[in-house]
């Protein structure tokens, strides 16, 4: 996942794709990018504070069992998460309904439940 973070291709998606288009959260410097502030003023500041207000001691409104914010260590996540994003980015970029993304991203992680069954 280093390409999809680094400075390089942050820069590739912010010229190429729009600024508007260029992963939010994955890396600091990115927020204070002229560019990516003009396209991204109307969510960039919620998701920075959002990010920076997260506690990973206490992930949840709940009592946790565990400490961590968006990590499950079983070898399938990875591969999970790389499955939901693609579907994602299908619907975003009009390739497939919010609806088929949403439907087959939750098969994925049910597939995936079901060997820790």
């Amino acid at each position: 996942m280093d390409w999809a973070t680094s400075k390089d291709y942050i820069t590739y998606a912010g010229t190429q794709l729009g600024w508007a288009s260029v992963p939010p959260g994955s890396r600091t410097s990115t927020y204070s990018n002229p560019e990516y502030q003009k396209a991204a003023a109307d969510f960039a500041k919620q998701t920075l504070d959002s990010i920076a207000s997260v506690d990973p001691t206490h992930p949840g409104v709940a009592a946790q069992q565990w400490n961590g914010i968006q990590y499950v260590g079983i070898p399938e996540f990875a591969d999970l998460g790389t499955k939901v994003s693609a579907e994602i980015t299908a619907a975003i970029a009009g390739q497939e309904s919010v609806a088929d993304a949403l439907k087959k991203a939750q098969g994925y992680a049910q597939a995936v439940g079901q060997t820790y069954q």
